[in-house]
């Protein structure tokens, strides 16, 4: 079975078909379904309401953060009580678009990770050409202490080692398959089975030979497939550990 680990339901790319391509799904066990702002908190709560596959995670992006208040972690301290809800995030630094000031930035992903140690949560990172800040915050705000994942890898072997030590999770999707992505083809070698979780980060980042098309769990396939190539190892047995990993990082018991 399978885990996804990181998708966003929520988003309007879903609005014609969502229920059809839920329902529809293929040896997907689990979908971990992540909110990217203040408007998308009751919509990735009520699609974990209704589906008892999907849970929920609950957080800002950092593209999203110019106009957080401390109400707004009090809202996200609310929220955090649904039984549902396994992880905060998707939380980070995004110096690619660099939409929002990097202090600002940086504020808000330390605040997050404050409120995931206050409720016992792990963290879902957002790192985009932010790699030494965003190992620098996750290192002074303690991150050990909670846990999680780092959300579509894109850094390096130094940076991966950097997050082991943390404690955390490697996050791999789509662009694994990608025929010019050296870069993650090297951590996904290098990075232990036991620290990869699989994700789509649908409905972004589908896989080859889809990509540039709506990305789905179902295409998760896509992505065992190279890891097993990388790793020298069965599919079947990707799959298995992938799917542990994942249950443990967000704390999930059958």
């Amino acid at each position: 079975m399978i885990f996804d680990s990181h998708a966003h339901y929520n988003d309007s790319k879903f609005n014609d078909d969502r229920d059809e391509v839920l329902k529809n799904l293929d040896n997907v066990k689990y979908i971990m379904n992540v909110a990217d702002s203040m408007k998308s908190l009751k919509k990735v709560i009520n699609i974990a309401d209704k589906y008892p596959f999907i849970y929920a995670s609950v957080g800002v992006h950092p593209e999203e953060t110019g106009e957080l208040t401390s109400v707004d972690m009090d809202t996200l301290l609310e929220y955090t009580k649904h039984k549902k809800v396994k992880a905060i995030g998707e939380i980070g630094l995004d110096y690619y678009w660099d939409s929002v000031e990097r202090d600002i930035q940086k504020k808000w992903f330390a605040r997050q990770i404050e409120l995931a140690r206050k409720v016992n949560l792990p963290i879902i990172v957002h790192d985009r050409e932010a790699h030494g800040d965003t190992i620098d915050i996750l290192k002074s705000e303690n991150a050990r202490d909670v846990g999680g994942i780092l959300h579509c890898f894109s850094g390096s072997v130094e940076m991966a080692r950097d997050v082991l030590n943390l404690g955390m999770y490697v996050g791999i999707g789509g662009t694994v398959t990608f025929k010019n992505a050296r870069k993650i083809k090297e951590v996904a070698e290098y990075v232990p089975m036991d620290s990869i979780v699989l994700e789509t980060d649908a409905p972004y980042l589908a896989p080859e030979p889809f990509r540039g098309k709506r990305n789905s769990s179902d295409l998760i396939k896509y992505v065992i497939e190279e890891i097993s190539r990388i790793k020298g190892i069965p599919k079947e047995e990707v799959e298995k550990i992938t799917f542990e990993n994942a249950k443990r990082v967000y704390r999930i018991e059958d």
